[in-house]
């Protein structure tokens, strides 16, 4: 069994709310917004969520900060984007055991503005009553537990399938 941690969703709540945004903090390499980065290219950066309700679940964002999922961009980067995280979702087939990858944008204008996509690969054998929103609700199914060389090493794992496949947000695959 995976160990969890419960979320302190308060915490969160006033960090997001309070602090700098966090992927600018990320792509400026601001040590207090470090996270495991399996991808980064002049135009996007992926990373491991740094509250994972799944092993592997990975963020995937635009470097400049942008806040809405279309109307901030141009149909070309939106589809640039895509591909990234078409890329992360094939790479978290081909290293993990997934019986679903999730992919959603989220976030709110009162914290986390910057657009993101959420790329979460759902393990078989999870209960129904536990997949979709219940599985990426950190309240609910709390937060994976994970030391420091267990994520360095999925996120070099990642990193090494989006690299195989050549799908990044540039070249062909």
């Amino acid at each position: 069994m995976t160990e969890r941690r419960t979320f302190d969703i308060e915490q969160y709540l006033r960090d997001v709310r309070e602090r700098p945004c966090f992927v600018c903090g990320l792509v400026s390499g601001d040590p207090t917004f470090a996270h495991h980065v399996v991808f980064e290219d002049e135009f996007a950066i992926a990373f491991l969520n740094k509250h994972p309700t799944l092993s592997g679940y990975v963020l995937v964002c635009p470097k400049a900060h942008l806040e809405q999922a279309t109307g901030d961009m141009s149909l070309p980067d939106y589809l640039r984007l895509q591909r990234l995280v078409f890329a992360v979702s094939e790479a978290q087939r081909a290293v993990l055991d997934v019986e679903r990858v999730y992919i959603l944008s989220l976030g709110s204008q009162e914290g986390n503005r910057h657009v993101h996509w959420h790329v979460a690969p759902l393990p078989p054998g999870v209960p129904f009553e536990q997949q979709q929103f219940a599985a990426l609700d950190a309240e609910r199914a709390g937060v994976l537990v994970m030391d420091e060389g267990e994520l360095a090493a999925l996120a070099g794992r990642i990193a090494q399938a989006i690299s195989v496949s050549g799908a990044g947000t540039g070249g062909r695959p």
